[in-house]
């Protein structure tokens, strides 16, 4: 079985909304869309090339659809290993309003999501990646399905926004596999899933 992983961009109070452009999601009245940018270095672009060559093909809700088909296409890719990876690897696009889609290797998922998803997951092959996608994300979390998060955390606090782990994500423990830091302080690290939540307590026995 090869293992689902989902790359989010996430702000120090956890908000994943709209990282790369005013106009991604606007959705809430978000108003502070775009704020990845100005910490973007040559670090984590080294990370997420590297990340982006473990993929096997890619696995994408209806809006980064729709933000990555209207931008990758126009890109060159001989010497950008996101730009060949997007536009030449299988493109899986979960939508429940989207009819067609046109960008080359892209295809529609029918039927239950999460059952495609583990059908995805049983075929033989390297990484089934998740880039952007939240709802998505937040589903597949919700269904157990998700095995490496890795995670770009930025030294900015919004207040406001959508958040990766929503209310009904499943309990789980994560083990911190990979990490780094950016010249602009972003944490790049990577978590492998464990299992089940355990507990604790640091309350003195009275026995």
């Amino acid at each position: 079985m090869r293992p689902l992983v989902v790359t989010t961009f996430l702000t120090l109070d956890g908000v994943a909304q709209a990282p790369g452009g005013p106009a991604e999601d606007t959705s809430g009245g978000f108003a502070h869309g775009g704020w990845l940018v100005p910490h973007f270095d040559e670090v984590m672009g080294d990370q997420m090339d590297a990340w982006f060559a473990t993929a096997q093909d890619f696995l994408l809700g209806r809006r980064t659809y729709e933000i990555f088909a209207a931008h990758w296409p126009k890109m060159p890719t001989e010497g950008d290993r996101i730009a060949w990876s997007l536009n030449s690897l299988p493109k899986h696009v979960a939508s429940r309003t989207l009819e067609s889609v046109d960008w080359s290797g892209a295809r529609l998922i029918e039927g239950d999501v999460a059952d495609a998803v583990r059908a995805l997951k049983v075929e033989d092959g390297g990484e089934l990646q998740v880039h952007g996608s939240l709802g998505l994300v937040q589903t597949l979390l919700a269904e157990d399905l998700v095995d490496e998060l890795r995670l770009v955390v930025f030294p900015v606090v919004l207040g406001s926004g959508r958040k990766l782990f929503a209310e009904g994500t499943v309990p789980r423990t994560w083990r911190l596999a990979t990490s780094t830091v950016s010249g602009t302080g972003a944490v790049l690290a990577g978590y492998q899933r464990v299992g089940e939540v355990e507990t604790g307590s640091f309350a003195l026995d009275e026995g």
